[in-house]
């Protein structure tokens, strides 16, 4: 299988995966104009695997280091399967909250705050569990990130006085994805060997670990989906009829198109975990909610109209952000 063995190598595949999850959300805003989010999710969900497959059978099965994919997935013991199936379900019910909260809120609103809440938990509990990296650096790093989670909750918190209502309860929905998303990372880095090139017996690598982490996901759907298909956030209920009645190629694709994204992402940054870490890989990986925010605020124009204030705060918030970040990739040099 594919290996690196360079940090800078490790940095570079985690800014794919900070482009990546901060830009996979951008199908679900183009998609609800039309499409229910939970119809959407569907496609979404079959992408990841679809990905996770392809990602398997190619780079997965290529080189002469490490293990086969497929017989990396034979050889895993039940323990570390049901681990990475669990990091499935339990961020399959933060992100469908975190994708409902961007239809109240916007991308630049939900974004930050629910994904920034997850960076920040999540580069705790991994860290505690396998601790790499400077923490005068590390932690001053994920410092600076909630400072700039907090501005943009003001700034939000101003739209959502000035606008509508439905901001408020995506802010809401916001930190409740970020809290439970925030532990996710940890039962996938738990199913995996530590040493990609003598992977440890009964554990997964990379590729076979993310390809369990999409199924468990897909197959959470059945509850978590289910339950947003017939009590929404907002909007109408949706119906298992109208989403194989109405959904179209066009529909499909773009639902599809989001999973390839977001796992694209996942698995470049697993793939990074063995040379930075698995605090700093998920730390700098969760950069997504600065990507996030630049598309809501540069091309969908959520604050459009907005106080000259909130120019101010937009501001110290990617200040802030892009220091944290940079804070978080020092600590592992």
């Amino acid at each position: 299988m594919y290996i690196i063995h360079e940090y800078s190598v490790a940095v570079a595949f985690c800014v794919v995966t900070m482009l990546c999850w901060g830009s996979w959300a951008n199908t679900s805003k183009i998609s609800a104009k039309d499409w229910p989010f939970p119809m959407f999710y569907w496609d979404y969900s079959l992408g990841l695997v679809l990905t996770a497959l392809l990602f398997g059978l190619t780079m997965g099965s290529s080189g002469a280091e490490g293990r086969g994919f497929v017989a990396d997935l034979l050889q895993a013991d039940h323990g570390s399967a049901l681990s990475a199936a669990l990091g499935g379900v339990v961020f399959n019910l933060s992100n469908l909250i975190l994708v409902a909260a961007i239809s109240l809120a916007g991308l630049s609103v939900a974004f930050p705050i629910g994904v920034g809440l997850a960076l920040v938990i999540g580069v705790l509990v991994n860290y505690l569990k396998q601790p790499q990296g400077n923490p005068l650096l590390l932690f001053p790093g994920v410092l600076l990130v909630v400072v700039a989670m907090v501005v943009n909750a003001v700034a939000s918190s101003t739209m959502a006085a000035s606008r509508s209502s439905s901001r408020s309860r995506g802010i809401l929905l916001s930190i409740l994805a970020g809290i439970i998303m925030g532990f996710f990372y940890r039962f996938v880095a738990d199913s995996m060997t530590l040493n990609f090139t003598a992977p440890e017996p009964g554990k997964l690598t990379p590729y076979s670990a993310v390809l369990v982490f999409s199924l468990g996901l897909f197959l959470s759907n059945f509850v978590w989906n289910t339950y947003f298909m017939y009590r929404p956030v907002d909007g109408n209920r949706s119906t298992y009829t109208e989403y194989f009645a109405n959904g179209t190629p066009k529909r499909h694709v773009i639902g599809m198109a989001g999973g390839l994204i977001f796992n694209t992402g996942f698995l470049f940054n697993l793939i990074a975990s063995d040379k930075a870490g698995p605090a700093i890989s998920y730390g700098l990986g969760q950069g997504a909610t600065m990507i996030g925010a630049a598309w809501g605020v540069f091309v969908f124009k959520e604050f459009k109209g907005a106080p000259p204030s909130i120019d101010r705060y937009l501001a110290i918030m990617f200040i802030t952000f892009i220091l944290g970040l940079g804070l978080i990739v020092a600590a592992r040099l």
